[in-house]
């Protein structure tokens, strides 16, 4: 794995009716971290995750991933390094069945025969998936957060160096969302995770990059942030769960 395998240099973003959507973004993200991304609807997440694999790109400024500044031309290669999940999976499955989904990107890359079904059956059973199971079903009839792990799968399969996650909790229920992050948390790969679950960036990551109107306004250890609750409500969002008073606790208990 490259040592330093993304490196964002005053990014901007404007879209087309000029709501400046990225403002001199800077972010450099080193081999195996897991950072969190955080900020309120409307701070430039999720434009900004779509500059990682080139699906949307730079009006001003540069990104590198591994060694490849992100032009037209190195976009295929840099979608081999750099996977993208969705926050909904049904932007990201289309096929007839789920093994079709599973496998539709390792085919895209020239993987064929066995290693093609080693590599989607290990990304199933990787996000507690049956093969057997679920291979010949149709997304289209699973839950949301059945979908969801089909979505990480298609995505694993192809075997990035970069795993990139917007809201992988949403959707899932507790069982579901608790083994997603012992997924996560098991994967060697360098991982940028935008979420509004506090939480699971607390359980997950060290670093936090908090983005506020386009603007990135902290940088650094996740448990400095998430326990600063003036700086989150400064900037629109609110204590973990974990930081916070049970609200099923009382004052005084009553009298037996």
């Amino acid at each position: 794995m490259h040592h330093n395998p993304i490196d964002i240099r005053n990014l901007n973003y404007e879209y087309p009716d000029g709501t400046q959507a990225l403002k001199a973004i800077n972010l450099s993200i080193k081999a195996t971290e897991r950072v969190a991304l955080v900020g309120a609807n409307g701070s430039g997440k999720s434009t900004l995750l779509l500059h990682f694999n080139g699906l949307l790109i730079p009006q001003t400024g540069s990104i590198v991933v591994g060694e490849l500044t992100m032009e037209p031309q190195n976009l295929k290669a840099i979608r081999n390094f750099v996977g993208l999940v969705f926050q909904n999976p049904d932007d990201q499955l289309f096929m007839p069945t789920v093994w079709e989904d599973v496998t539709f990107g390792p085919l895209n890359q020239g993987v064929k025969g066995h290693e093609l079904e080693h590599r989607a059956a290990a990304a199933m059973k990787a996000v507690c998936l049956d093969p057997s199971h679920y291979g010949p079903r149709n997304a289209n009839n699973l839950s949301g957060g059945e979908k969801k792990r089909v979505a990480i799968a298609g995505v694993l399969a192809m075997q990035p160096q970069v795993l990139i996650l917007d809201e992988p909790s949403a959707q899932l229920d507790p069982r579901c969302r608790r083994e997603l992050i012992h997924l996560l948390d098991s994967l060697p790969l360098t991982q940028l995770i935008a979420t509004h679950d506090l939480d699971l960036a607390l359980e997950l990551c060290d670093r936090t990059v908090v983005l506020s109107e386009g603007s990135i306004v902290f940088d650094g250890p996740t448990e400095r942030i998430l326990g600063d609750s003036q700086l989150l409500e400064r900037h629109a969002l609110e204590l973990p769960l974990s930081y916070s008073r049970p609200y099923c606790q009382l004052d005084h208990a009553p009298a037996v």
